[in-house]
Order: C-alpha cells, then structure tokens, then sequence
C-alpha cells in the first residue's frame, strides 16, 4: 500500500491511497482540524475517473468543517472515499488497507459510514485501527448514523416549511425524495407517518417498489424528479444535483434534504433565492448523523440525550439562518456560511 500526499491550497492535508494487492484506489482529505481531529465518512462510489473523487473528496470535506461547526461539535472536516462498485470491489482486504492509511494519520481524522458503506464495513476498519466510528458493538457504538441523519432532516423540513409557509404541519404535502438509500428511506417512514404525500425516484427499481407498497409513494424516473410539482425537494442522493439545468425545472417552494454538497456552485444558492424557493443549507439540515458519530468519537455515555440536544440546537441554529437571510434578503447558504465562519472563530478562541 502507498499513501502519496497531495499538494493542496485550499486543505490542510490530502493523500492518495493505492493498494495493487486489492486494487483500492482512493483519498483522504483533511480540510479543517481548526476545532479539533477532522471527521466525516468514508464513501465508495464507481467514480469515472480519479479527478472526479479527488473533487468529490475536497468538496465533501470541506462541507464536513461547516458541518460539524454548525452542529457545535469539537471535530474538523474530513472526508474519504475509494473508488469502486461497493457491490462488486469492496472485499474485507481492501478496506483493511484503507484503515491502515486512516491509521497512519495517527488520529487527525476519525471515518464512519457513508455512501457504499455499513457498520459491518466500518467494524472490518476497526480491525486495523481506532480511529473508526459507527460501530454496531462496543461501549459506546452509535451505529448506523441514517436514522438520525432522517430525522434531523425531517426536523429541518418542518422548520422550513413554517419558516416559508407559516405552518410546519406537513399533513396532504406533497414531497419529491430524490434518493431511496439508507436516509432517503428512513426519511420517507418519518414523512409518511407525518402525513405526507410521497413522490419518490431512484436508480434502484427495488428501492422504489419497495416505498411505494410501504408509504404509497408514486415513482417517477430519476430525470424527471426535478420538474415535478410538489411543496417540498429533498435531495438525499448525490451532490452537484442544484444547477443551472435543473433550478429552472423546479415547481417547489422549499429544498430540504440529506444530499451533501447540493449546490453545484455557490451562485445556484442565490439563483433559488432570486425564484423565491427557500433552501435549507445541506450541512445544517442533514447534521444528525455526524452528531450521532460525534456521540462514540467522544464516549458519551448517554447518546440518547446527547443526540437530542444537540439536534434541537441544530434545527435553532437553522432557523436563526432562515430568519437573518430572510431580513437581509440573503441565500440562506450564504448566511449560514458566514454564520459558521463565526462559530469556528468563537470557538477557537474560547
């Protein structure tokens, strides 16, 4: 295995990792360590190309600094990913090799789960180091992250939904899931027993039977997502997806959702803005996870109460954002930048 360090002037450390005995292909990528060891987890996705995860893995980072800022967690930003099909490339020696290049680092970034990846992966990583969260057994295992990644994104719908209509009730709302995986799913349960009505797409066709028959969504083709009519867009699959080709197709008046690094640049923030669609920014909205990781990361003995303080601070922090970008006639992602530059400040100083 070879860790090769990538010049960087925008993050702290990058490294390439290669192993030809597995054939792993990856990055790990520190953005921030300004509020303590960078954390965010690790995803496999069939990248097309190394460029592409090398942009995926530094933008992905860098929202994990807003992130875990924004979520008032004493955790930098981080992010890895391994190029691959995590149904055909991912082996145990191959994630064990990974977890020797996490380990190399000697704790300035701490992986959990993402896209490609369950707690059964990451208990293989934990084979070969520490620095692992997300673990199904142990003292202080938080497990699967996805449920409270849903339902922090679900407070955040509510919250949006008041902030731009008045009333958070979602009862007869009609909601467009882009992205039927472990959040987009749990999100759809909490959403249905809310009362709503559910338009769902995904690339994988047993995802989508299965939401219809459980919740009684109606599928759509995943193109055809971005011009349906509905109250609400909660993007849960990848990022990239909020652009100059889709915001013009939008017939929605709030975007809430657990998709990372939704806005393809930050001028799509605004361009929402200007069509008068409130857009709840991603790494406030879908914080819950790493808030639950952050719960093992730093032993907390009671996560239960831990997690639900900090996910009601969380939807207040959102919902001071909304109210200031709305009086400064703002994006809300320009104001909830500028809201966690300040919080790392504050923090930092402390």
């Amino acid at each position: 295995m070879t860790i090769t360090p990538v010049a960087s002037t925008t993050h702290e450390e990058i490294y390439r990792v290669a192993d030809t005995a597995t054939g792993l292909i990856g990055y790990i990528a520190l953005h921030s360590t300004q509020l303590g060891p960078a954390a965010g987890g690790l995803r496999m996705r069939p990248y097309s190309n190394e460029e592409e995860a090398l942009v995926d893995v530094k933008r992905l980072s860098e929202g994990m600094t807003y992130k875990n800022a924004a979520a008032g967690l004493a955790l930098g930003g981080g992010k890895a990913v391994i190029i691959g099909d995590p149904g055909v490339d991912k082996s145990p020696a191959l994630l064990r090799a990974f977890a020797r290049a996490i380990h190399s680092l000697e704790g300035r970034y701490y992986t959990a789960e993402d896209m490609g990846m369950s707690p059964v992966d990451m208990a293989i990583l934990a084979e070969e180091t520490p620095y692992v969260a997300g673990l199904a057994d142990g003292e202080f295992a938080s497990g699967d992250p996805s449920p409270v990644t849903a339902r922090g994104i679900f407070n955040a719908i509510r919250t949006s939904q008041a902030h731009q209509s008045g009333s958070g009730d979602l009862t007869g709302l009609t909601i467009a899931v882009q992205g039927l995986g472990h959040v987009g799913y749990y999100l759809c349960g909490y959403l249905h027993a809310a009362g709503a009505r559910l338009i769902v797409t995904d690339v994988n066709h047993a995802q989508i039977d299965k939401a219809v028959a459980e919740f009684g969504a109606t599928a759509i083709a995943p193109e055809a997502i971005y011009g349906v009519q509905a109250d609400i867009f909660a993007p849960c699959a990848i990022g990239g997806i909020l652009n100059a080709q889709t915001i013009p197709q939008l017939q929605v008046s709030v975007i809430c959702g657990g998709a990372n690094n939704q806005l393809a640049t930050p001028a799509d923030g605004q361009a929402l803005h200007d069509a008068g669609i409130l857009y709840a920014p991603d790494f406030v909205a879908n914080g819950g996870g790493i808030i639950n990781v952050a719960s093992e990361i730093e032993q907390i003995s009671n996560r239960a109460d831990y997690v639900a303080d900090k996910l009601s601070a969380l939807d207040l922090t959102l919902a001071t954002i909304l109210n200031q970008a709305k009086v400064e006639d703002q994006s809300p992602d320009a104001v909830a930048i500028t809201t966690v530059l300040a919080k790392m400040a504050q923090q930092s100083a402390a």
